[in-house]
């Protein structure tokens, strides 16, 4: 079983092509938290992996919560391991991840992750469409022979452009602040499509009068909102504007 949390389509474009490799089965990290399923039979042939994007060095909350809550039922262990996709330098999400996983009896195998474009545009710029497409084009290689890999059940740690485990802690505690969804705002743009709000993660989005408002002092930051409005009208702090919209082309992010 393959569980992914995705909000421009990356970590899912990521665990389909891991699926379509071991012919495992692809869960949602944000359909989990909307269903409450948290419990999971693993077939003795299945192994389990856990895909998600890198935030603030770190995991986003709802990987988090989803790692504190979920149980696994199986005859044996399987093989199990973690992707991080991330745009810059990775930090320790990997890390982060097996510390939830291993009081369980589920410890990771083997750690990977892949550089991909990096949908934090408060800071990073992705209005260059050429550049974001070669950053996608250069990730091929990188998910192929993480694919290799996991196909060969190899064990190890294989991630690459690991921050220090004291720097990631310090970068992590950021995340927190970020979080605030005052940084948020909406521009006249707006038509009012709900679109947001139904595909929040969290559910902290609601439209009265056809305006998105957020009625949670804190979300995930996942940005999904801001990168899939169609009018762009949806803007986090001063630097969105102009650093653009992403979602990954070949795939629909949840």
């Amino acid at each position: 079983m393959i569980f992914y949390f995705s909000s421009t389509g990356n970590s899912k474009y990521v665990a389909a092509r891991i699926a379509e490799s071991t012919k495992d089965e692809m869960v949602s990290i944000t359909d989990c938290r909307k269903t409450g399923l948290h419990c999971f039979s693993v077939k003795p042939e299945e192994s389990i992996g856990i895909i998600s994007p890198t935030y603030f060095f770190g995991l986003p909350t709802i990987v988090c919560d989803f790692l504190e809550n979920v149980e696994f039922l199986s005859e044996k262990k399987p093989y199990v391991y973690f992707v991080a996709t991330y745009g810059s330098i990775c930090g320790q999400p990997g890390t982060m991840a097996n510390q939830y996983l291993t009081p369980k009896g589920y410890p990771f195998d083997a750690g990977y992750n892949i550089k991909m474009p990096d949908m934090w545009t408060p800071f990073f710029d992705l209005s260059d469409k050429e550049k974001v497409r070669k950053i996608n084009e250069r990730a091929e290689p990188e998910i192929n022979e993480v694919i290799c890999q996991i196909d060969r059940k190899e064990k190890g740690d294989f991630m690459k452009n690991k921050s220090p485990g004291f720097a990631a802690r310090i970068y992590y505690k950021f995340y927190d602040k970020q979080r605030t969804t005052k940084h948020f705002h909406v521009e006249d743009t707006c038509i009012g499509c709900g679109l947001c709000a139904k595909k929040c993660p969290v559910d902290a989005i609601i439209i009265p009068n056809n305006k998105p408002v957020w009625t949670k002092d804190k979300c995930v930051i996942c940005l999904g909102c801001l990168h899939r409005c169609p009018k762009f009208a949806i803007q986090y702090g001063r630097n969105t504007k102009k650093h653009g919209q992403y979602m990954h082309s070949d795939i629909e992010a949840q």
